[in-house]
């Protein structure tokens, strides 16, 4: 059996005028006129960042030499081993994702080669990378250091050495809504999680997060982001032809 699911958006309403369009969706809460006005499910009770995409999303842009960034990965096997570049403009304390990795069911030396190209960079890890392998018995976040990757010696936490998930999600959700987080539009790994992230009675529904995860490690160690200019990089295609 073939199943298809077809979208409407408001803009499929014939009926109304480009007036009544934008005075209905102006009339919605800001955090649910993707779905009320474009189909974009809402799920569980609530969207962990309640925010409209088009607040957050941005075309691909030329990075500053003097801006600084750190890479966040977040470990994984049946769910996947993900990774995102941010890069963190101080001048105006705007933090931007820029790339993102994410597949499962590989071992570290293909998710190292797949990252080892976006260039040298420090990467922030969560807590679970000191587990040993039970093959090798060495932590796991040594078998990245072990094919090249620049780990930072400790896992992710906040200045003050917490590394809460809500302390996390609720400083990157003020980002947000003030205008200092943004991501690349072209991202949809990213985004597809972004839209699915969810709370059920209150309480964050662990499943599909993972480059969501791995943005909130980079965040977390943003402390030890290092200027562009200072480390071998080469530009993602999909702004490598842009001005510098």
């Amino acid at each position: 059996m073939v199943r298809h699911v077809t979208r409407a958006t408001i803009d499929d309403a014939d009926h109304y005028t480009d007036e009544q369009r934008a005075a209905i969706i102006a009339s919605y809460p800001e955090h649910e006129r993707e779905a009320r006005a474009k189909g974009i499910p809402t799920m569980g009770s609530g969207r962990v960042f309640p925010v409209a995409e088009e607040v957050i999303k941005i075309s691909p842009l030329p990075l500053a030499d003097h801006w600084v960034r750190i890479g966040g990965m977040d470990f994984g096997w049946d769910h996947p081993f993900s990774a995102v570049e941010m890069v963190w403009d101080k001048d105006s304390d705007i933090i931007y994702v820029v790339n993102t990795y994410r597949v499962k069911n590989e071992t570290p030396v293909i998710h190292s080669a797949a990252l080892r190209p976006w260039g040298e960079m420090p990467w922030a890890w969560p807590a679970d990378g000191l587990q040993h392998d039970k093959r090798s018995g060495t932590p796991l976040k040594e078998a990245y250091v072990d094919q090249g990757l620049n780990m930072l010696h400790k896992h992710a936490t906040f200045e003050d050495g917490s590394n809460g998930v809500e302390a996390g999600i609720f400083r990157l959700l003020d980002r947000m809504k003030t205008g200092r987080f943004k991501v690349f539009a072209h991202l949809e790994d990213w985004w597809d999680e972004f839209r699915t992230y969810h709370r059920k009675d209150g309480k964050i529904v662990k499943e599909h997060d993972d480059l969501l995860d791995a943005t909130r490690y980079a965040y977390m160690m943003k402390r030890h982001a290092e200027p562009v200019a200072d480390q071998t990089w080469r530009e993602p295609e999909i702004y490598s032809d842009m001005p510098r």
